[in-house]
């Protein structure tokens, strides 16, 4: 049974990952390369906003699909030992990736196994939705199936849809379900702000898009029902690993917003929480203790 109340509610993609960094990614032609680092941690963008959570304190309930594997049980116990309530789902096998880094932040996602898709959601799950301050839908098909479930709870939906190419019909349901939404700049194309304004006057209070080392952009509807622009700097820090600064920066605005902060205050506190995970290896520093630096 869940018995956290006044929690934040994550639906999505939860994996064990093989990190592999090379000097440059490979071509596409039969070769040797030597690699420059390597090591296995928590994957998943609904993991990482979940660790992230958590770390700023802040109840979070998980719902993930894992296997009754040893990288499922690994996967379960770290999040649990960080403090993340786990509601897991059959998903026959747990997802498992081998990425292909360098240094300068490319990646490659090889996905090695991916859970089947269970067709009932585990009970606690509707319960936990209906007691969630804010739910976030991560684009899964875990999450997509809650879309519904979410929409009839009432609570603020947040997605993350990443990548959005401004046309993938996946992200479809997910932007229209949403109350906020965050992307990144690469592949909306050279300005994403007509996008942004657009899924604002659709009935969005809050579009981010994450710009990298240039920071972040946001377009929000206030009570008065005027549209904002706001923009925010990224936070300098020594880079060590990029993957899940999205997700921190996401989870870094979400809790900001929870406790009352207006949009610049929680755009500057997205900045802050994403750089604390670029100078680790894992998704959240939390994990360092467990896993090593």
């Amino acid at each position: 049974m869940v018995d956290v109340t006044d929690h934040v509610f994550i639906a999505g993609p939860a994996s064990w990952n093989q990190i592999v960094y090379l000097d440059h990614l490979p071509e596409p032609v039969p070769h040797m390369q030597f690699a420059l680092d390597e090591y296995e941690t928590i994957g998943g963008t609904s993991a990482g906003k979940a660790l992230g959570l958590a770390g700023l304190g802040q109840p979070v309930v998980l719902h993930a699909l894992f296997g009754g594997d040893v990288d499922g049980e690994r996967v379960r116990a770290l999040l649990e030992w960080a403090g993340v309530t786990v509601i897991a789902g059959a998903g026959g096998a747990t997802e498992r990736h081998l990425n292909l880094m360098t240094p300068a932040g490319e990646r490659v996602s090889l996905y090695l196994t991916t859970p089947t898709q269970s067709l009932v959601a585990p009970e606690p799950v509707a319960t936990a939705m209906a007691a969630a301050s804010a739910i976030v839908l991560d684009l899964a098909p875990v999450a997509q199936r809650l879309i519904p479930l979410a929409t009839a709870a009432g609570r603020p939906v947040w997605t993350d849809i990443h990548d959005y190419d401004g046309s993938a019909e996946f992200h479809r349901p997910f932007i229209e379900a949403a109350d906020v939404i965050f992307m990144n700049a690469d592949r909306i194309g050279p300005d994403p702000l007509p996008f942004m304004r657009a899924r604002v006057e659709a009935g969005a209070s809050l579009v981010v898009c994450t710009l990298g080392e240039r920071g972040a952009i946001a377009v929000a509807r206030d009570a008065s029902d005027r549209m904002s622009q706001h923009e925010v700097e990224a936070v300098p820090v020594a880079v060590r690993d990029t993957n899940g600064a999205g997700d921190a920066f996401m989870t870094g605005v979400l809790d900001a917003t929870l406790a009352g902060a207006g949009v610049p205050d929680a755009l500057r506190a997205g900045a802050e929480h994403a750089a604390s995970v670029l100078g680790t290896r894992h998704l959240h520093p939390s994990l360092d203790e467990a896993l090593g630096r």
